[in-house]
């Protein structure tokens, strides 16, 4: 297994250039996928060097995709402006585009953290569910934002003592969509001290994981 490193790139965005971290694939050989990470509310300081989106990247390569990890619009040396998760979603859009020409062909994982989380599951109900293997959210604040149906095989993790984003507002949201929730006992809205917890969850819905029925698998 190989040891990437972050690598910033500036990719053309509608708005202008999007600073984004690459990760590599981990593993040998071609890429199996590629994945986007996207970063908490930059109101709140969120940007793409977040210690939760570097957890989901890393376990991403460690799986054998190349994370893209970009601010959105107005963020860190981003061009554009803040734009509460609706104009982001087209630059996600973007970064997805290059992606694919970089790495054209394979599997799509879309993950986020908080406000990423909003952009992410617009993207995911804007290309559709085929078009998207597979869709991470973490601690998504679905009392602040309106965000759509998502998939029954997403992955939603979220703290027992979220602070930010409350755990009851997301089970009002995850329960009319059958929606299995995995919550970290003991957890805030950042994971402080909870990071390799978040990392083995994610890695076991991979490992139980098949085809579109792996969300629910591991979301007892």
């Amino acid at each position: 297994m190989k040891s990437p490193q972050f690598e910033q790139r500036f990719i053309a965005g509608p708005a202008g250039r999007l600073d984004t971290l690459v990760l590599g694939s981990a593993l040998d050989g071609s890429p199996r996928g590629i994945a986007l990470v996207a970063h908490p509310n930059p109101l709140q300081g969120g940007t793409n060097t977040n210690k939760i989106v570097h957890t989901l990247a890393k376990v991403l390569s460690r799986r054998g995709y190349v994370a893209y990890c970009p601010n959105l619009r107005g963020v860190g040396q981003s061009e554009g402006e803040h734009d509460n998760g609706q104009a982001e979603v087209d630059d996600m859009a973007a970064v997805l585009t290059q992606a694919q020409a970089d790495h054209p062909g394979l599997p799509l994982v879309l993950a986020g953290f908080s406000f990423g989380t909003f952009v992410q599951s617009q993207l995911a109900a804007r290309l559709g569910e085929a078009a998207v293997e597979r869709l991470i959210l973490v601690g998504p604040a679905t009392a602040k934002w309106d965000f759509p149906a998502v998939p029954a095989s997403t992955l939603v993790v979220h703290g027992e003592q979220d602070e930010v984003a409350p755990l009851a507002a997301v089970f009002d949201w995850a329960r009319p969509l059958n929606l299995p929730v995995v919550v970290v006992p003991g957890a805030g809205h950042f994971f402080h001290g909870k990071l390799t917890l978040l990392a083995d969850v994610v890695n076991r819905w991979f490992g139980a994981a098949t085809g579109q029925a792996g969300g629910a698998a591991a979301g007892h």
